[in-house]
């Protein structure tokens, strides 16, 4: 049985159901998980398929100060079973000279020495930030093979210290990332760079097709627009809102529910009333998983106008685009990032340009008025996702990969460090 470690920001996280299906997946083909979190969940809501996960969780002091004698116990444990190599990381650590290096060498101890008394065969982080400096100081304290996920804000954030990244990349034994698109980006970025190119390879997020199906016992509502996701400018929401108001112009009937929660709550609150459409388009709040199912059964149509922020933020692959597409709703989205890998234009959903309301409010019109149409495309949009997104399928190929890199070569035969090696992108508390 193959053992791996996940190292994650937050765990549970209620936005990231993708790290959620992946876990539950794995444990069911027959993996051991465990998990370690550097932060405690301050959501306050869970998913119920949380409750199915077996994997235990070990919560890593977020503020090593705080904790020092836990800090302190596991690192003596690491001194004490291999000074030299213990020695050799810590310098490592120190040679960057900042706060967030010394911190994320802190909690790596504290998995490390977990990992001496409770081994495992590799470890795995999701986001090439925190988590994954992290499990690199993992590697180097213990001598496991590590990997991670790319996803999109972790690569393309303005504030993203590109060499930093090359070197996570460089030392990972191989890393995940989403969608073509990124992986492509991330070739180009190491093949700017002196020395190997790192192991970048593409696997989709996958979604059970099991839960996530059409049913023809609940009805859809008529002129049901539904949006998901969090409240924040790479969603487009303000598009789809300004585009509502077109609908409400060109007189059709309809209504617009946008689920989730987020900072720019409050701005999309103020721009319905200054449109005149508090009766509708509605910002119903962040709702669990199997409630989010409902609203997918019962829409129409879903929506998701996707842009690219101002900082470089965007949507890797939308989970909830995959969702809405194999439960049987026509999409809209736009040609951002990794979306293009999910909609065919014509063929299984629509697509129109980011920021473009007016292109949005025609598609969506469209789609209103062609009952056709909308059969059509949803039926190609569950096929789509059969083929590329079945969890079931692509967790198959990441259970392999986790198999491959624990029978690797160590992690002592990796390159030397540079001095760069240490910076920390968008370093948080």
């Amino acid at each position: 049985m193959t053992r791996i470690a996940y190292i994650l920001k937050m765990y549970p996280r209620f936005s990231e159901t993708f790290i959620l299906n992946e876990i539950l997946e794995l444990e069911r083909q027959g993996v051991e998980v465990r998990i370690y979190s550097l932060h405690k969940p301050d959501d306050g809501r869970f998913h119920a398929s949380l409750a199915r996960v077996q994997a235990p969780v070990i919560y890593v002091p977020q503020y090593p100060l705080m904790e020092m004698g836990r800090i302190i116990a596991a690192h003596r444990a690491l001194f004490r079973a291999d000074r030299g190599r213990y020695l050799r990381t810590l310098a490592f650590a120190l040679s960057r000279g900042h706060y967030y290096a010394l911190k994320r060498f802190l909690q790596a101890g504290v998995i490390a020495e977990d990992l001496q008394r409770r081994p495992v065969d590799a470890c795995h982080a999701h986001f090439a930030t925190g988590a994954t400096r992290v499990a690199m100081f993992v590697s180097r304290l213990t001598g496991l093979p590590y990997s991670f996920t790319a996803h999109a804000k972790d690569i393309y954030h303005r504030d993203i210290h590109l060499d930093t990244l090359r070197s996570k990349i460089r030392s990972a034994r191989f890393v995940v990332t989403v969608s073509e698109f990124n992986r492509a980006y991330l070739q180009t970025l190491m093949a700017a760079w002196p020395g190997t190119p790192g192991d970048v390879r593409r696997l989709y997020n996958g979604i059970d097709l099991t839960l996530f199906c059409p049913d023809p016992a609940v009805p859809r509502e008529p002129g049901l627009i539904l949006s998901v996701g969090r409240l924040v400018e790479k969603k487009g929401f303000d598009d789809l809102i300004r585009a509502c108001a077109l609908l409400a112009r060109w007189g059709l009937p309809f209504r617009c529910e946008i689920i989730g929660k987020g900072p720019l709550q409050e701005d999309l609150n103020r721009l319905i009333a200054e449109l005149g459409l508090e009766g509708r388009v509605q910002l119903v709040g962040a709702k669990p998983q199997e409630d989010v199912l409902q609203a997918y059964r019962r829409a129409e149509v879903f929506a998701l106008p996707c842009v690219i922020a101002p900082d470089g933020n965007r949507d890797g692959l939308p989970t909830v685009l995959l969702e809405a597409m194999a439960t049987g709703l026509p999409v809209v989205s736009t040609d951002v990032t990794g979306v293009p890998e999910i909609v065919d234009d014509e063929v299984n959903g629509l697509i129109v340009p980011p920021g473009d309301p007016i292109r949005l409010a025609q598609a969506l019109a469209r789609l209103l008025a062609d009952p056709a149409l909308r059969q059509q495309l949803a039926l190609a949009a569950r096929r789509k996702v059969e083929q590329e997104f079945d969890v079931r399928k692509n967790v198959s190929i990441l259970r392999r990969w986790f198999a491959e890199s624990a029978v690797a070569a160590p992690a002592e035969a990796q390159p030397a460090a540079t001095w760069t090696d240490m910076g920390e992108a968008l370093p948080t508390p």
